[in-house]
């Protein structure tokens, strides 16, 4: 299966029912955030990269990958082949349809903060 597009909405936060268009050289493909926050969390991703997908505290190896900037062929690709720390994550484990659905959920993130609109930051910086 080759990618060779992706269109993905970039969302504040994740609602009821979002579905992201992915065309495939075959057809197209609708990917639901709402599916990748479930399969995101079934499959364990949340235990390295955090519920927002920004890293873990807990363990030193989780990578942010929220809003990733890898193309969707690219994200699956090394889901699939990892060599790192991550273990690789097999069809028999995890589907395409998943993972397009994951891709989905981490593009829909919202951007963190900026420094300066922490008020607990804002306060500190001022002293």
């Amino acid at each position: 299966m080759r990618f060779t597009r992706v269109r993905v909405a970039r969302l504040s936060a994740v609602p009821a029912a979002v579905t992201v268009g992915v065309a495939l050289a075959g057809g197209a493909l609708a990917a639901d955030a709402q599916k990748g926050n479930a399969a995101f969390i079934q499959n364990g991703c949340w235990q390295c990269h955090d519920f927002a997908g920004e890293g873990s505290i807990a363990t030193s190896n989780g990578k942010v990958i929220a809003r990733t900037a890898l193309p969707l062929d690219a994200f699956i690709s090394f889901v699939r082949n990892t060599n790192g720390q991550m273990p690789p994550y097999r069809t028999a484990v995890i589907s395409d349809e998943e993972l397009t659905d994951i891709y989905a959920y981490l593009q829909s993130l919202p951007q963190p903060k900026a420094a300066s609109d922490i008020p607990l930051l804002k306060d500190v910086r001022t002293q």
